[in-house]
Formats: C-alpha cells, structure tokens, sequence
C-alpha cells in the first residue's frame, strides 16, 4: 500500500489553518508551506527525491504515534472492553482515559 503525506499551505482559509497545526502537533512543520510556490516545489521534491521521501515516511512511521496503528487497536479495545464492563455492572455512564 502507498503512503502519501500531507502537505499544505497555511493561508487564511480555515481547511489550510487546520491542516497545518495537525501537521506542526504531528512533529512536521516542513510539510506547512507558506506559499503556492513553495507548496508546489516541495511536492515535486517528495515526488522526485526518493531519499528524501524516504527519511520523512521512516521519521513519521517512527516518532508518530498517529501512525502506530498496533497502538490505536490496543486502546481502541481496552475502550470498547471498559465499556463493556460498565454496562455490565449497571454503573453510570463516565469519561474515562485509555
């Protein structure tokens, strides 16, 4: 399966804003651009620099726990099995962390 990063331009509209603090929360502020030229170049550049595209997906696949999908199955079961066992015992409905 192929992996492509998203990249974006930050700009005033409200897509672009999001998209970078995900991007700068994720550990990669070089995939927020700032402007049109500088987008289009560094797509160019993670589609023509195989080293270069390389030493992103590693550091992201890495140091990323939004990609560390062991991780989300994990948590996601120890989620639905704490619900689970509240509904079994009658207990309130709570907020609990995973």
């Amino acid at each position: 399966m192929g992996w492509v990063p998203l990249l974006t331009r930050r700009g005033t509209a409200f897509p672009g804003r999001v998209a970078a603090s995900l991007l700068v929360a994720a550990g990669l502020p070089e995939l927020v651009t700032e402007t049109a030229e500088d987008y289009e170049a560094l797509a160019v550049r993670l589609a023509t620099d195989p080293e270069t595209f390389a030493a992103l997906k590693s550091r992201v696949t890495r140091n990323c726990p939004l990609f560390d999908t062991d991780l989300f199955r994990r948590n996601l079961e120890t989620a639905y099995t704490r619900m689970w066992q509240i509904w079994l015992t009658g207990e309130r409905l709570r907020a609990f962390s995973v």
